[in-house]
């Protein structure tokens, strides 16, 4: 049996923190917190690093918000590897800005006791991600697939699980874990990305953990919401349960303390496989549309 637990750290940004050393403090507790649990992997939402904005500079604007962020990145990933390595369990750390020439991609973080340490870009930004006017980011251009302790995981950053084109991508990497760390500001926007963080596991045949950040950020140069929460999803197989998810936390705009942590002990990696190797009650595997001809008075093609 393959046996694998993650934590889900839906992590509250309301908090104003002195100084990068805080964060680091809070995450080393809250991995501790997780291994006593049980977890092998603790993830944090996407943008976990926008609590930096409580400290940055007075005057600091939103143009320089992302400059500013990435130039703490160094020591911040410096601060957590000894972390990982003495809890003995994985982190992915959130996201966080990371420059690329004259501009920054947004970059998930996912680091292994052993010391190995993986990046994965953003590739599809929002509007005020991209906007020059605002954080002026560029997307990324490559998918990786991480291999670890016999498993198969992808990391797909927010807005990323909600793009067609890549969920079938994804169906042909035969893929046990995709993990989604998200940062959304409305009700909408948290169903946006859980509802098609969902739909993939379907899709997919694997099993999909989506987390975001909670709390209002009054120390923004714009002020800033999010709301979100917590699941892990499977496929909707009678085997799994039926429904789809296997836990959830229900979404929050704020909350007391860093926020709820989900652990979802023993994923069922082993009877997804099943799944996904011919099992499921009707899936056709990695279908391509690239065989049908279409009848569009448009003109559209395919």
């Amino acid at each position: 049996m393959t046996r694998f637990s993650v934590a889900l750290w839906a992590t509250n940004l309301t908090p104003r923190l002195n100084g990068v050393d805080a964060w680091i403090a809070g995450i080393d507790a809250k991995l501790a917190e997780a291994r006593a649990q049980g977890a092998d992997l603790l993830v944090m939402p996407e943008y976990a690093c926008g609590q930096w904005l409580s400290f940055a500079p007075q005057g600091t604007t939103v143009q320089q918000e992302i400059p500013w962020m990435a130039r703490q990145v160094p020591g911040a990933l410096q601060r957590l590897r000894p972390l990982v390595a003495r809890h003995g369990i994985a982190l992915l750390a959130g996201t966080m800005p990371v420059a690329a020439g004259a501009r920054h991609v947004n970059r998930a973080f996912l680091l292994l006791p052993d010391g190995a340490e993986h990046g994965q870009d953003k590739l599809c930004l929002t509007p005020g991600e991209a906007d020059p006017k605002d954080w002026n980011m560029l997307p990324g251009d490559r998918f990786s697939v991480i291999e670890w302790r016999g498993l198969r995981l992808g990391v797909a950053v927010c807005l990323d699980i909600e793009l067609p084109a890549l969920s079938v991508v994804l169906s042909g990497l035969d893929l046990d874990v995709i993990l989604v760390p998200s940062n959304t500001d409305s009700l909408a926007g948290y169903h946006r990305v859980f509802d098609c963080a969902k739909a993939r596991a379907v899709e997919t045949q694997a099993i999909v953990c989506a987390v975001g950040t909670i709390g209002d950020m009054p120390y923004c140069a714009e002020p800033y919401n999010n709301v979100a929460g917590a699941a892990a999803y499977v496929p909707c197989e009678e085997a799994l349960g039926c429904t789809g998810t296997l836990a959830s936390l229900p979404p929050l705009a704020n909350t007391d303390g860093d926020g709820p942590m989900l652990v979802v002990r023993d994923l069922p990696i082993d009877t997804v496989r099943r799944m996904r190797a011919g099992g499921a009650g009707v899936w056709p595997g990695a279908w391509s549309a690239r065989h049908l001809s279409l009848n569009d008075p448009r003109g559209s093609k395919i």
